[in-house]
């Protein structure tokens, strides 16, 4: 039977790694690649790396924190890759296929891809067929709006017009090979998934489903699981506050019988 995935999900913006809350509210967690080789340690099934930026100014100019400061994404992630030993998905600003073979070059083993699906769903096409659907991710940020589930793409701040059930079958026809699921009402606010929305995705999507969006304790995850069939379970701010957090919470899960990789510690020597 396949394993159940624990994912972490990584927020660069302009250089540091930042949390969120509501796609609006971002406090600053400092180096972008440290979290990386902690997480590998701690036993991560896979990670999410997405770039927030608004612009393209990556420096953050403090040589005082023994951090190699890069100027653009795309050599950041190459130091990333150097502590990276999960696979690792990559997303923000890409547009073209020009950019997603970028990404591959420097360590990505998928990419995800939100706005410019919504702009154009035949990206979706191009890149299935250029670089195989299991390569690709397709992002669906997601809020209520008068009792409705409505899409936003541009990180949360433009409102989109295609239905939520349709986008989903869509994105599955066109040859995406995973949906990562998010909710921005839940974003940071540590209440748990909204189960309902991933209920609406399951029942429209023929794809696996990546599940994003509210945890706050290790139990959000078990109920992620137990009462949806998701594949993986995503989150971001968690991860970053409790030493060894990937594997408590594999632990947590693998003894309450839900079917992920036996929790284990490991060692990176660079």
């Amino acid at each position: 039977m396949k394993k159940k995935r624990v994912i972490p999900v990584l927020l660069l913006k302009n250089g540091f790694l930042v949390q969120s809350k509501g796609f609006g509210n971002y406090q600053n967690l400092g180096n972008p690649l440290q979290a990386v080789r902690r997480l590998s340690e701690w036993g991560s099934d896979e990670i999410i790396y997405l770039d927030i930026s608004k612009n393209n100014q990556y420096d953050i100019k403090r040589n005082d924190l023994k951090y190699v400061n890069k100027s653009n994404y795309l050599d950041i992630i190459k130091e990333v890759s150097k502590y990276s030993f999960m696979p690792m998905t990559l997303g923000g600003k890409i547009k073209n296929l020009s950019d997603v073979e970028k990404r591959f070059k420097v360590g990505a083993d998928k990419i995800a891809i939100n706005t410019s699906a919504l702009n154009n769903p035949n990206f979706i096409s191009e890149i299935a067929k250029e670089f195989g659907s299991q390569s690709l991710v397709v992002s669906i940020d997601v809020k209520i709006l008068d009792n409705q589930y409505v899409i936003f793409s541009n990180g949360g701040s433009l409102k989109r017009s295609v239905k939520f059930e349709e986008w989903i079958k869509i994105v599955c026809n066109n040859g995406a090979g995973e949906i990562l699921i998010n909710s921005i009402d839940k974003d940071g606010g540590k209440t748990g998934y909204d189960i309902k929305m991933i209920k609406i995705v399951e029942k429209c999507a023929t794809i696996p489903i990546i599940a994003c969006g509210g945890v706050g304790e290790w139990n959000h995850f078990y109920e992620g699981f137990a009462k949806t069939n998701i594949d993986a379970v995503a989150a971001a701010n968690i991860f970053h506050y409790v030493d060894q957090s990937v594997f408590l919470a594999k632990k947590f899960l693998f003894n309450k019988n839900i079917n992920v990789r036996k929790p284990n510690l490991f060692k990176i020597d660079n």
